[in-house]
């Protein structure tokens, strides 16, 4: 069973993640608008693991008795001045989710929640995971310093990523 104050946090991580969803939609119009459709399908990858992430926490929440409140989602940036500028904000957004995330391990150890803190150890290592792919982007980018052709190139190594399901939903009934 979760705790109030537990439940509470994951809830307020669910529309977290679905922020960040939301986000990543609005980046990738932003890359389409620019030309960069490439990019663009990276942000829609991006955009559904997100949507994952929420899951994730939506069906644990369900799993433990508890109940999920979803709240409106607050409108989200539709403009960056750059490539450059919308991965930096990319990154910034992820350690911004890193942050919420160690708030909610550090919240379950205080409640001695150690359920929640071994579902949570895959949001660590994912973000993790995410910080690195958007620095790496911004260095390849940084490299590349306004070069058109390095640039066309980026957009199409990004726009052949593509979606897989996150693993704690693998198996799962959608």
């Amino acid at each position: 069973m979760l705790s109030k104050k537990v439940e509470e946090a994951l809830n307020a991580q669910i529309n977290a993640e679905m922020w960040s969803a939301y986000l990543y939609l609005s980046m990738a119009a932003y890359c389409h608008s620019i030309g960069k459709s490439g990019m663009a399908k990276w942000f829609e990858v991006q955009f559904k693991e997100e949507q994952d992430h929420a899951q994730i926490l939506y069906n644990y929440i369900v799993q433990r008795n508890g109940h999920v409140t979803l709240r409106p989602i607050e409108a989200v940036p539709t403009e960056w001045a750059s490539v450059l500028d919308v991965f930096e904000s990319t990154l910034a957004h992820e350690q911004k989710v890193t942050a919420l995330i160690n708030e909610l391990m550090a919240l379950t150890t205080a409640e001695h929640d150690f359920a929640t803190q071994s579902m949570l150890k895959w949001f660590i290592d994912e973000q993790v995971e995410e910080e690195d792919n958007a620095q790496t982007i911004i260095d390849n980018v940084r490299m590349i310093d306004g070069n058109g052709y390095g640039l066309y190139m980026l957009d199409k190594e990004l726009g052949a990523r593509t979606y897989t399901q996150a693993a704690p939903l693998a198996g799962s009934a959608d």
